[in-house]
């Protein structure tokens, strides 16, 4: 076991995860009480854990937008035999001061098993396949949540034609609404500004 866990911090160190740190300096009160359920969004050399500000530094900030596809999601707290959805959202679309496209979905996952979640995977069907985090030149920094709700068994979730057509000003709650999602069981959030301002 011990030869396990050697082997696997190893592996962490060539890979060149980058655990990012939040501190009280660099987000609100208001965006660092967002996260909260242990929810784990993975990139190649990003492990974000907690709600925080993506640095600009080794260029995390264009890998995240250009380079990487979508992450790994882990959450440890999942019920093996139970199904979740994860929404991704941008709620400051075009800009925080002015948000007249939020919530703009960056992705959804339905039917998401749980005992692929414990290993942080995502089994699942997608309704809106995953875009980047892409906040549109000098509008400032945008909040990229995720936000992973248990399903009523036996109810199938989709979406309407409207929201279909357009990933813009979608209305979350009445999708929450209209299946019975309730509160999420974990949300998490990073913030991230264009890579070139």
């Amino acid at each position: 076991m011990a030869a396990l866990g050697s082997f696997l911090m190893l592996c962490t160190c060539i890979s060149g995860l980058f655990h990012v740190e939040a501190t009280s300096d660099t987000l609100s009160s208001l965006d660092s009480s967002f996260c909260h359920g242990g929810l784990e969004v993975i990139y190649p050399e990003l492990d974000v854990d907690e709600c925080l500000i993506i640095p600009k530094s080794r260029k995390l900030r264009e890998k995240v937008s250009t380079v990487w596809k979508a992450p790994q999601i882990y959450f440890s707290g999942a019920h093996k035999k139970k199904m979740y959805t994860l929404v991704m959202v941008d709620p400051d679309a075009p800009s925080r001061t002015n948000p007249t496209s939020a919530y703009w979905r960056h992705w959804l996952v339905v039917d998401i098993q749980g005992d692929a979640l414990k290993k942080g995977q995502i089994q699942g069907t997608s309704l809106a396949d995953y875009r980047p985090p892409t906040p549109p030149h000098k509008s400032g920094f945008h909040r990229y949540q995720f936000m992973l709700f248990e399903q009523p068994p036996d109810a199938p979730v989709s979406l309407t034609g409207q929201e279909k057509s357009s990933r813009g000003k979608w209305d979350l709650q009445a999708f929450i609404t209209r299946f019975d999602l309730g509160e999420p069981v974990a949300t998490l959030q990073f913030l991230t500004q264009n890579y070139k301002d």
